[in-house]
C-alpha cells in the first residue's frame, strides 16, 4: 500500500512535468500534453480515493417518543 502511494505521487509529478514540457515548446505537441494530463489526473484520482471522507454530523435531535394526548 505504501509503495502505491509513492507511485501515485510520482505519477502526479511526472504528469505535471510532461504537461509543462509539452506546453513550453514553440510547437505545442497536443498528444504529449494530453498524456501528461492523463498521468496527472490518474495520480490525483488515486490519492484522493485513499483519503477518508469526513463523517457528517447528525442534524436532528433524538428525543423520547411523542405520545398522542387524547382527552
Amino acid at each position: 500500500m505504501l509503495k502505491n502511494k509513492y507511485i501515485y505521487y510520482l505519477s502526479i509529478v511526472i504528469g505535471g512535468a510532461i504537461a509543462i514540457y509539452a506546453n513550453a515548446s514553440e510547437q505545442q505537441n497536443t498528444l504529449i500534453l494530453i498524456l501528461g494530463i492523463v498521468f496527472l489526473m490518474f495520480g490525483i484520482f488515486k490519492i484522493q480515493s485513499t483519503i477518508p471522507s469526513k463523517k457528517e454530523k447528525e442534524t436532528f435531535v433524538e428525543s423520547e417518543p411523542f405520545e398522542d394526548e387524547e382527552e
